[in-house]
């Protein structure tokens, strides 16, 4: 199961937010919940911005691990290798 990246059951807390004051008059006027359609769009925003890290954490390590393979060969070819030994006769 995979970790959530926040504690959805966190408290809420009040902050400051500029917006567009007829924007914000209009979704008030419409029944818009400000807050919560905020809060989805921040977690929306934080979401990917951690997929993001996640993918440049994941191409940095692939690259050493090339890097490594190129340096010292491949833990395949190494075990392709090593089964080549086992038919050969003693």
């Amino acid at each position: 199961m995979k970790e959530p990246l926040f504690d959805e059951s966190a408290a809420r807390r009040t902050v400051s937010l500029t917006l567009n004051s007829d924007l914000y008059a209009r979704a008030k006027e419409a029944g818009i919940n400000v807050s919560r359609v905020a809060e989805q769009a921040l977690a929306g925003a934080y979401t990917e911005k951690a997929r993001e890290a996640l993918r440049a954490q994941m191409a940095e390590d692939i690259r050493a691990l090339d890097a490594f393979a190129e340096k010292y060969g491949s833990f395949t070819d190494e075990m392709e290798a090593w089964e080549a030994t086992l038919d050969e006769p003693v």
